[in-house]
């Protein structure tokens, strides 16, 4: 298939990143592609959802994989896989064999893995320089689920189901297969039901996932909710003053420097010194403020305020306000310099194993296989799953539709997909955010 031909496809049948912040899979594609890595890391501890579906369905995503080569004309497909995700390796061992272009890279257990600029120095050696995308050295990276819903775009099957980790206090943690739009309470239930009195929900993850609501729909990027008691340090964590995290730091910070010694991202080169934003914000604002670009550049994995700082302070937290500050003003990162290579960056990588017990959630790290028999009969369908722009309703209230029909179009010109229905039913809600469709009794 040709690459313009691919795109359109991609676009139009609703594939957006699956693993992280939903970016359009058709923007990823270029014919200035060397490699494309799969991205089989999934470090969150707890999540199982990719290493699962890359074992079940390996034939369908490594022949995808090896299309996405061929239509970009890059030289080489890479499946970048945890060495001890042993299953799904040996099932992509398995197929290798038909595709001449593709290739194995077993990943280190630590976290975070998954981290696009850390799995791209990782497997190729190549550092993408601060403030550019991968293709600048040319790499594309894409997620297993990214690329199995490719794969079913092929056959003109538009994305409108969601595998999503139900782990953590419930009865019988699981993998479910929903379609898009279903209520969150629901998969809780599909689980076996809550086994806490006092429960919280973290989306996507401990360390980088956001606290949600069990009425929330799933999306396109939900990949999993993780329930536990609400006064769970990983639940704590995630509620913490930015306020009150700045007078702790200005109070107690001791300058041991754990924080940027254990930072994914200055272990990968990147400038983000942690402890030098502490020390500046401990001063008042003043010292050396020629650090702040660089810290632009965190990735919010979390390892300063969950591992390494031994005073239970929050650098991350305190970045993420200088963040936002910056794009409430429009200010934009600045061009930094790489740091020089570490000759001890191996010995400064968190095992994912220590961190789930740090965190106290090695109990819940139990089997969770897959479901894929689950029924709803409602689903609200948010009209904003992926980066870009909106998709517009082209659908009205009272109208019927079948799975897979579109219900909102990419808005034209801009960065964006298609979204259709998840379930058969009629439009009983249509808003400038989402749309309901509730199931008709047979």
């Amino acid at each position: 298939m040709e690459l313009t031909e691919l795109k359109e496809l991609l676009r139009k049948e609703g594939v957006v990143g699956a693993g992280g912040a939903g970016f359009p899979t058709y923007a990823k594609l270029s014919d200035k592609a060397e490699t494309v890595i799969l991205n089989c890391a999934e470090c969150e501890p707890l999540l199982k959802l990719h290493r699962q579906v890359l074992e079940k369905y390996a034939a369908e995503i490594l022949e995808m994989l090896s299309e996405i080569v061929k239509a970009t004309g890059a030289k080489n497909g890479i499946v970048a896989i945890k060495e001890h995700y042993k299953d799904a390796v040996e099932a992509v061992r398995y197929e290798l064999g038909n595709y001449p272009s593709l290739s194995v890279h077993l990943l280190k257990p630590v976290y975070p893995a998954g981290d696009e600029l850390v799995l791209i120095k990782d497997v190729t050696g190549k550092t993408v320089r601060p403030g550019s995308l991968p293709i600048s050295v040319g790499v594309i990276v894409c997620n297993v689920e990214t690329v199995y819903n490719a794969r079913m775009a092929i056959n003109n099957i538009p994305v409108t189901e969601k595998f999503v980790t139900v782990a953590g206090e419930v009865k019988n943690p699981v993998t479910l297969r929903v379609p898009i739009g279903t209520e969150v309470s629901e998969l809780i239930e599909a689980a076996g039901g809550v086994t806490t009195e006092d429960p919280a929900l973290l989306f996507g993850g401990i360390m980088m996932g956001k606290i949600g609501n069990k009425r929330d729909p799933v999306t396109k990027t939900t990949n999993a909710i993780i329930v536990l008691p609400s006064d769970h340090s990983a639940v704590l964590n995630k509620k913490r003053n930015p306020s009150i995290s700045l007078k702790r730091a200005m109070s107690v910070c001791c300058q041991c420097r754990s924080c940027t010694e254990l930072c994914s991202r200055h272990v990968a080169g990147y400038p983000v010194e942690p402890h030098m934003v502490m020390r500046i914000f401990s001063n008042g604002g003043k010292g050396d403020l020629s650090i702040i670009p660089g810290a632009m550049y965190c990735s919010g994995c979390g390892l300063c305020e969950t591992y390494s700082c031994p005073q239970d302070l929050s650098p991350r937290a305190i970045i993420d306000e200088i963040k936002t500050a910056a794009k409430k003003n429009g200010i934009k990162p600045q061009s930094v310099d790489l740091l020089p290579d570490d000759p001890l960056s191996e010995h400064r990588r968190v095992s994912v194993e220590r961190l789930t017990l740090r965190l106290g959630v090695k109990k819940y790290d139990k089997p969770a296989p897959i479901a894929e028999n689950f029924k709803t009969n409602k689903v609200k369908i948010l009209l904003s799953q992926h980066i870009g722009a909106p998709s517009v309703p082209c659908i009205k209230i009272g109208d019927k539709v079948k799975k897979g029909d579109v219900v909102a179009l990419a808005n034209e010109g801009a960065l964006g997909v298609n979204i259709h229905a998840s379930i058969n039913g009629k439009v009983t809600e249509v808003t400038e955010k989402y749309i309901v469709i509730k199931k008709l009794e047979e």
